[in-house]
Formats: C-alpha cells, structure tokens, sequence
C-alpha cells in the first residue's frame, strides 16, 4: 500500500508543471526584466497607482553570495480599489498592496506574475464583491499586457 501511495504521489508531481503556482497569473514578456519592471512601473503610475517599492531580489542574492536569475517585486496599490476589498472581507488586506513579480525561467524568459484575484476571492471567501474584483483582473490583465507587448 505504501508503495503505491508513493507511485502515485511521484507520477502527480511529474504531471505538474514545474514553476506553477496555485492562484497566480503568468504572462509572458517580449522583453528583458529590468526593462519589463520599468514599463510597468510607468503604467502603474500612469494609471494613479502608488508604487510603493521595488525590490530587486538578485541583486540581494548576490550580496550573500547566491546567484539567482533576474527578479524583480513591485509592491503597489490605491487605496479606491483596495479599500473596498477589505470592507467586503477585511482578511484580504494581508494581500494588499498588490505585488507584481518580473521574473526570468531557467530558458531565459521572461515573466509577469501576479495574484489572480479569483484566487484571493476564493483564500479570503469574498462575497459581495464580484465587480471590484472583476474590475481589478481587468485593470491587472491590461497593465501586464502593455508591459510586457511591444
């Protein structure tokens, strides 16, 4: 019986793609990370976003010694789209402000990922707010199109 539990659990997890993550949104970008990471940092601006930071992870592994691939977090928000989330289910500020992560794979490319929010709709059990959520995968959708399309 073991066995076979054992099987089955390495059969799943070679069926799995590598690098997925439940509840994220990943779109593919035409250009580099650093340059990805600055055309949306000026959409988001643009769009009256607050960019609140911006780290740039392998700039910090590298500081310890680790080499990792281009990474890049942008931490951003408003407080019009935020707020009324966290009126609907207040749990959901532990997401908020939003992250975007610019990002590149082991076959160099490169990638936009962010938090579906379907999937923090169904993590912080929302009701009630279906158009502001709506709202923002559209708003997410298109921002992280212009960025990373030419």
């Amino acid at each position: 019986m073991r066995n076979l539990i054992v099987t089955a659990v390495l059969a799943l997890s070679f069926a799995m793609p590598v690098g997925a993550a439940e509840g994220m949104i990943n779109v593919q970008s035409d250009f580099g990370v650093k340059e990805t990471a600055n055309r949306l940092e000026n959409i988001l601006k643009k769009k009256g976003m607050t960019v609140f930071g911006r780290i740039e992870h392998s700039v910090g592994a590298e500081k310890v010694g680790v080499e990792l691939r281009d990474t890049e977090l942008l931490i951003f928000g408003n407080p019009k789209v935020g707020s009324p989330l966290m009126k609907c289910q207040q749990t959901v500020a532990i997401d908020l402000p939003q992250k975007a992560l610019v990002w590149e794979d082991e076959k160099a490319r490169v990638w936009i990922s962010y938090n579906d929010p379907e999937y923090l709709q169904a993590r912080h059990s929302m009701a009630g707010c279906d158009a502001v959520l709506e709202k923002i995968k559209a708003a997410l959708g298109g921002m992280t199109k212009a960025a990373a399309t030419q």
